[in-house]
């Protein structure tokens, strides 16, 4: 089974009885990295299911696994909602990541791109009929999600997952997932601001549109296009806080 981001430390084919596990490891690492905040409510259990493409009580699960670790409070007749990054650091709630707290912006933002078009013009030429599919129905997921940031970024991660994963090739995914990660909490203010998902959906499905026809640079022209407006309005976030 196709599942979420890479989960750092994941290697090869995973047994059944882990997903549990997988999905409390991509939830926490949200919460660490600050994609996920303090007082965010979580989708329902039916959203979050279908969007990681999991049973709702394996969601429910992974939840409980979280509670445990103080990470979110569940309430009866109500959303789960994050308390804090709980009682492991992040080594211990999910491996660690490269780390690239050191490096600026712009070194970043420049390497992004370069692997990440490499990336989509591989996947271009080997992206599945079930990868496309599951790209539709992120994006068509995401048009519900205008008002909804936090359901949002988790649907836009899956998306951007499956995109990299379409490539073909682990150490790429693994290079670009890192690069991904790096400056979530800015860019999470980003998305709030009026029209910013509406644009990102809007990218995303331009992106699946040249995957579809197999045009390798039609697709990395709408995905420069996307990092474009990333790096944009995400340094402008960067500048406000400084």
């Amino acid at each position: 089974m196709e599942l979420i981001d890479r989960i750092p430390g994941d290697h090869g084919r995973v047994s059944k009885r882990t997903v549990k596990d997988q999905i409390s490891d991509k939830l926490a690492y949200m919460i660490h990295s600050g994609l996920l905040r303090v007082g965010d409510e979580l989708p329902s259990e039916r959203a979050l299911a279908s969007t990681l493409k999991v049973s709702r009580e394996t969601v429910r699960a992974a939840i409980g696994v979280l509670h445990a670790r103080k990470m979110v409070e569940v309430s009866q007749g109500s959303r789960t909602r994050v308390i804090g990054p709980g009682l492991l650091s992040m080594q211990d709630s999910v491996s660690t990541l490269g780390n690239l707290k050191d490096r600026s912006f712009e070194e970043v933002v420049e390497a992004r791109a370069a692997v990440e078009l490499q990336v989509i013009r591989l996947a271009a030429q080997r992206i599945s009929a079930n990868e496309l599919e599951r790209l539709d129905d992120l994006v068509r997921e995401q048009r519900l999600s205008i008002d909804d940031p936090v359901g949002f970024q988790i649907s836009d991660r899956e998306f951007h997952t499956t995109l990299y994963r379409a490539c073909g090739n682990t150490l790429l995914v693994d290079v670009v997932s890192d690069f991904y990660d790096y400056a979530l909490d800015f860019r999470r203010r980003a998305l709030q601001k009026p029209g910013a998902i509406a644009h990102s959906v809007a990218e995303h499905a331009a992106i699946v549109g040249a995957l579809k026809i197999g045009d390798p640079e039609l697709a990395a022209a709408e995905v420069q296009k996307h990092l474009d407006q990333v790096q944009r309005t995400t340094f402008e976030e960067m500048s406000t806080r400084r």
